[in-house]
């Protein structure tokens, strides 16, 4: 399935690290389904699976017999980032793919300097080729997870409406100003994204009020509501916008698609 993919030139891709070093946050899902919708507006999309246990690409439905350049390959310099690339079901979606092989690139680059900009460099060489790249970074704030910032124009962090929420925000938050500082002067914080909403839990609302008076901005107006379709989706390997395009976990993500690229498009303009 891996295929060299052919693409006219055209304007520098927009990078996303989509981020959070709590699992079980949607962030998997937030990428494959704001991937979706924005390749379905008629972007050029490329996902990169950064994430050893290969949950985006068993979501864009490619099976791990058929993973035969990835990630790991691309970090540690065994093969051309061209050769990664793989076409999935979804028209002007493109997926570089993982296998739990890329846990070990963490321990194999630990003595290489240039460690945290194997995948910005790797990049490079496609940013004329998709007008938006969206980095699946694994729950945790090592190697991995720097490399996606390190790489990103910006960070995306999908933040559950639960209890414990704001724990560990912080730290995230922290991260991305040291990385901004110290390794990627150009990286902002684009938006949090509440997933897992319920509307008919007063917990939910807590939490999205708590959030939206500590965040303030940078949280979407656009909330991703805990929907059973949403849950069923990755099993048949399909978006959520594949798999029930009339469902409420679709059209929220459709949502969100638009909301994120108004915001993009003023954010830009305001750099400028």
């Amino acid at each position: 399935m891996s295929t060299v993919v052919e693409f006219k030139s055209g304007p520098k891709a927009r990078i996303f690290a989509v981020a959070n070093q709590k699992g079980g946050v949607g962030k998997t899902t937030t990428t494959i389904n704001l991937g979706t919708a924005l390749a379905v507006a008629g972007k050029r999309v490329l996902v990169v699976d950064f994430d050893p246990q290969g949950n985006a690409s068993t979501g864009l439905g490619v099976d791990r017999s058929v993973r035969t350049v990835t990630a790991y390959d691309v970090i540690t310099g065994q093969a051309p980032v061209a050769d990664a690339l793989t076409e999935t079901a979804v028209p002007g979606l493109t997926l570089i793919t993982s296998t739990v092989d890329l846990s070990a690139a963490e321990v194999e680059l630990v003595d290489d300097g240039k460690r945290s900009y194997r995948l910005r460099d790797a990049l490079l060489r496609l940013e004329d080729r998709f007008d938006y790249v969206l980095i699946d970074c694994p729950p945790s704030l090592g190697v991995l997870t720097v490399n996606g910032l390190v790489a990103a124009h910006a960070v995306i962090v999908p933040l559950q409406c639960e209890f414990f929420a704001l724990e560990g925000l912080s730290m995230l938050l922290r991260t991305v100003e040291r990385v901004r500082r110290t390794l990627n002067p150009r990286l902002q914080m684009h938006g949090i994204v509440l997933t897992m909403f319920d509307k008919r839990n007063n917990l939910s609302e807590q939490v999205a009020e708590d959030v939206r008076s500590f965040m303030g901005e940078r949280v979407y107006d656009t909330v991703i509501p805990r929907n059973v379709r949403i849950s069923e989706a990755p099993s048949h390997g399909k978006p959520v916008m594949l798999y029930d395009v009339r469902s409420a976990g679709a059209m929220a993500y459709a949502h969100l698609a638009g909301e994120m690229l108004r915001r993009d498009r003023r954010m830009m303009a305001a750099a400028r």
